[in-house]
Formats: C-alpha cells, structure tokens, sequence
C-alpha cells in the first residue's frame, strides 16, 4: 500500500518512515500543505496521514483536496491539539480516524490494518481467499495448518490483488504497489507475470485457484 505522510516534525517523520517502510508500506513525505497537495494531484495513496499543525496552514484544509483528487483514499488525523472540535471537524469532512501525539508506531500500524479490514468488508487479521488464509500479522499464508513459503512480495501482491477484489490490476499499477516507482518498460512489469506464475505454482500444490484470474490484455484480479 502507498503512503503520504503530512507532518513537519522531522525526528517523528524519520521514524515513521523507517517503520512503515519496514512493514512494507510504499511511503512519500511532505512537510507542508503545498508539496502535499502536488503529490496528490499525481501519486495515487491508500492513506493519508495527516498533521494538523504545519507550517503553512491548517491540516483541515487538504482533506478537501484529498476528497477532490482520491475519494478512496484512507485518512489518519495526527494532531498534538487537545481541542476536541479539531477532531470532530476533521472527521466530519471524511477522515477516517486519529491519533494524539505522542502515539504508538504499533499503534499507528493497527489503526491502519483496521480501516483495511473495514472498507474490504473484513472484521479480523486472518482473510479468506479461496481454500486459503492470509494471516497479515505475521505475513504468511495457511492452507489448513500448512504455512506456504510465499516471498515478502508475493504476499504483498496477493494482498493487494485481494483488497481490490474484483478490480482488474494492471502490471503497471502492480508494479507501482510492489516497487513504488511507475514502470513504463513491458520488460520490467513482466516481473509481475513471474511473481503470478510463482504464487500459483507454490499455492496451486495445495488447493484450486481459479479465484486468480488473468484478464487478457489487462492484468489480474482476484473474484469472490
């Protein structure tokens, strides 16, 4: 999943860059509203997460941006504020939760699988897909009580082909997913075709996965 991070701090910025980098999140930083709102305006995100206090206005005032640019997108407000109308008003026009700082990283990363889980229509951290869980604790797929060596990318990419369930994905936006840059080279997306081919083979000794379909001249989905 990709990510803005709004904030202005810089010590907070570099550890909350560092921990979702390492959790596998796609991440970008802005510490204004202006270089935020360019990276909206040409990056897709999945979340946002938002500091009120920046240096050049109010956080409240780039929800409608973000409204106005990516309506699916996901909103965390960060905020040191103690005022409750800042939360409520940020709420009101679309955030999807907040934070107070000081806050956990741990804490942080839970709020966001929730919201995941949520918008997807799921209520824990165990997804079912097919004769399959994916367990996004601790990254792995289960068939029974069978742990299947998927790589930390082939897991990424069947989690990212599963929470946009019956959404045809190109190779390029996969690949954007995975590698966080856009890919205008076929040789290179093809990697996609080699990491499909690869969960198949490794998942496909346990259980059918006509759910995984290739969509010719298209890319993947993932069906109910």
């Amino acid at each position: 999943m990709r990510v803005l991070l709004v904030e202005d701090e810089q010590q907070l910025g570099i550890e909350m860059i560092d921990f979702l980098e390492k959790e596998g999140y796609i991440c970008n930083w802005s510490k204004n509203l202006k270089d935020a709102s360019e990276k909206l305006a040409i990056n897709p995100y999945d979340f946002v997460l938002l500091d009120l206090g920046l240096p050049d206005g109010n956080g409240l005032n780039l929800i409608k941006e973000i409204n106005q640019y990516q309506k699916d997108v996901s909103i965390i407000i960060l905020t040191a504020r103690s005022e409750i109308n800042d939360k409520v008003e940020g709420l009101e026009q679309g955030a999807d939760d907040y934070l107070s700082k000081p806050f956990s990283l741990l804490e942080l990363k839970a709020r966001m699988q929730a919201i995941a889980r949520r918008k997807g229509g799921w209520h824990s951290n165990i997804l079912e897909i097919g004769d399959f869980q994916m367990d996004l604790n601790s990254k792995v797929v289960m068939h029974e009580k069978e742990e299947i060596p998927l790589t930390n990318k082939e897991f990424r990419l069947l989690h990212f082909l599963l929470i946009n369930k019956n959404r045809v994905l190109n190779r390029f936006q996969l690949a954007e997913h995975l590698w966080g840059d856009h890919l205008d080279d076929d040789h290179q997306s093809n990697y996609i075709d080699v990491h499909i081919k690869n969960i198949r083979k490794k998942m496909g000794v346990f259980a059918d996965m006509d759910w995984l379909e290739t969509v010719r001249g298209l890319g993947y989905k993932i069906r109910r």
